[in-house]
């Protein structure tokens, strides 16, 4: 296991840069200090987060874990620019009856990140979905309830239309699967580098990853500032371009969930900067069943309204038909 913290360039960049950041990006962003890796901490209702790794196509994927292993599975999947930490609160809160893993994404975290131009790992959305696939196999997660934000979503429906036998429950925290679900102000300056990398194309890109960008992500829309803690958006950092293949696949997406009908929770903060009501429109009208709940709050709902999302969140699961 890594100790120290990977830092920006070397890991998180890396990440999105393999189809989603081009390498002058790179070089213009900062480095953080490192820190110490995460050790086990204890829940107050006396259930311990362990930090794992395992394995993975030669790759360490670096985990957080709690729960009885024979319980029913909650896969946590992080967003951008993120990782586990951003459920660091939810994970023991929701652990008493359920086995709630968390895993870092190649390039997020405390996940490896190979080298770019190596051929180790092609750095896309279909290889980190393809991934945590038999990340769940070789945890032992035979069936599962997906938690997804943001980058989450991506990957996690990926998971979903590969196994859909697989599939308890999906709760959507601020994730899209159409197009108008996005801000079009954001699509409008993401759009040109998604079709041309120039200098020019890349400045709305180099623009999200300084540190007020990121900062941005956490604070544009919250109610409740004094909630959030600055170690949030100065341990994440990085940028997008694959993001187009996700868009080319919202229609077979929202296709695969209007047949498979999962039950649905969606946890929502409003006054998100990226990802519009629009997107919570459209999961309701192919998920006529899907519960909705709205807090006012930004992108990262949970950073400010982690109570109520974890209650939420435990009243849905015991709601749900008995794992196979």
């Amino acid at each position: 296991m890594p100790s120290i913290r990977l830092s920006h360039s070397s890991a998180l960049a890396r990440f999105w840069r393999g189809g989603l950041l081009a390498s002058t990006l790179l070089n213009a962003m900062s480095i953080l200090p490192a820190a110490a890796a995460p050790t086990a901490a204890r829940a107050e209702a006396g259930q311990p987060v362990l930090s794992n790794t395992v394995t993975i196509d030669g790759l360490e994927i670096f985990y957080r874990e709690s729960g009885p292993k024979d319980a029913p599975v909650l896969l946590l999947l992080h967003g951008f620019p993120s990782s586990s930490h951003m459920y660091r609160d939810l994970i023991p809160t929701l652990s008493a009856k359920y086995r709630v893993i968390a895993p870092d994404y190649p390039g997020f975290g405390y996940s490896a990140a190979p080298a770019l131009g190596t051929g180790v790992f092609p750095y896309t959305f279909a290889a980190v979905a393809d991934l945590i696939d038999k990340f769940t196999v070789a945890v032992g997660a035979q069936s599962y309830v997906l938690f997804v934000q943001d980058y989450g979503g991506p990957v996690g429906i990926r998971l979903a239309v590969k196994h859909p036998d697989r599939l308890r429950g999906l709760i959507i925290q601020n994730a899209v699967a159409n197009a108008e679900g996005w801000n079009p102000d954001v699509v409008a300056q993401l759009a040109p580098f998604w079709k041309s990398r120039s200098a020019e194309t890349e400045k709305p890109i180099r623009d999200l990853l300084t540190p007020d960008g990121v900062k941005f992500e956490y604070t544009h829309g919250t109610t409740r500032p004094e909630r959030l803690s600055p170690d949030a958006w100065t341990s994440d950092q990085a940028g997008l371009d694959d993001y187009q293949n996700n868009v080319a696949s919202y229609p077979a997406w929202g296709a695969f969930l209007k047949a498979a009908q999962p039950p649905v929770l969606i946890v929502w903060g409003k006054n998100d900067p990226y990802f519009t009501m629009k997107g919570v429109e459209y999961f309701k009208s192919i998920l006529p069943k899907a519960e909705v709940h709205l807090y006012d709050a930004g992108h990262f709902a949970l950073e400010t309204y982690g109570e109520e999302i974890a209650a939420t969140t435990l009243d849905f699961l015991g709601r749900l038909p008995k794992a196979r």
